[in-house]
């Protein structure tokens, strides 16, 4: 995976009587690790949650499983302009973690606006 490269993995399962998984931040990245949708918030939050629910996926979850999401954003008030996009997807996997939502001065990759984190629990 192209993270690794970077020096992280996308997600980390702890084991125990319960299995949780710690998702990196997901960003609007391609497959190979490249910026995608300069400049179009909807298009970056929902590319942003499918790789986050990629990398569920991967360790068998899904968002029904999250119990907490971070949300970092360069412009909030751009963000709630399509936080339908996120509130839709996770109404319709029947999840409802516990959420906060952050403004920043700029993520890691300048032309991203909206990073997704989040803890899921199986």
């Amino acid at each position: 995976m192209w993270s690794v490269e970077m020096g992280y993995n996308q997600g980390e399962i702890v084991s125990g009587e319960t299995r949780t998984l710690y998702c990196a931040g997901q960003t609007a990245m391609s497959g190979d690790g490249k910026p995608q949708h300069a400049d179009d918030m909807a298009a970056q939050l929902a590319l942003s949650l499918d790789n986050l629910e990629a990398v569920l996926a991967e360790a068998g979850m899904s968002l029904a499983n999250l119990v907490r999401l971070n949300v970092y954003t360069t412009d909030v008030d751009r963000l709630f302009e399509h936080y339908g996009v996120l509130a839709s997807r996770l109404g319709a996997a029947g999840a409802a973690p516990s959420t906060t939502m952050l403004g920043v001065t700029r993520l890691a990759i300048p032309d991203l606006m909206v990073e997704l984190e989040g803890t899921a629990v199986a």
